[in-house]
């Protein structure tokens, strides 16, 4: 997860290719606009089997989130609030209509939730109405408090 402006000054197909080089197989670059990813940079990406992974919020119109399920071929990333990732502790009832009306949309993608997936029960929470949840903030919290990896992942997620 990055910004566009490191990657076109790296140039995007040099970034693509050195990204898969290393192991990664998509990014999501949240200020990448959908209409210029798919004129500008689709076909570089497609030539690098990179997938661009695109966020959805709470606000995100269905014309919108049909576009982005319709032009993704990885996952798409379900902000689960108007909140800044790490803050937010539990689901609001509103999430839980949010996470409802997506679900019946019947997308061709994966959804998986992040933003305020803090523990064990916000992670089972969100997976009732997703392929899986992204527990990015709270894993690095473990990690800074000095906590290994493989202790953290299984309780939090079994």
């Amino acid at each position: 997860m990055g910004y566009l402006n490191p990657v076109l000054q790296f140039g995007v197909g040099n970034f693509c290719r050195r990204a898969r080089e290393v192991g990664i197989s998509g990014v999501i670059l949240p200020d990448l606009p959908m209409d210029e990813y798919l004129k500008e940079y689709k076909s570089i990406f497609e030539k690098h089997n990179m997938k661009s992974i695109f966020l959805i919020t709470p606000q995100t119109s269905e014309k919108r989130i049909r576009m982005i399920d319709e032009h993704s071929d990885g996952f798409i990333y379900m902000v689960s609030s108007a909140s800044t990732t790490g803050t937010k502790q539990g689901m609001s009832d509103e999430s839980e209509k949010y996470f409802k009306r997506i679900h019946k949309m019947n997308l061709k993608n994966p959804l998986m939730i992040g933003f305020g997936i803090s523990d064990k029960k916000s992670f089972e929470k969100v997976c009732e109405y997703a392929s899986g949840a992204i527990i990015g903030s709270a894993f690095i919290k473990h990690l800074e408090s000095g906590g290994e990896a493989g202790k953290f992942i299984l309780p939090f997620t079994n």
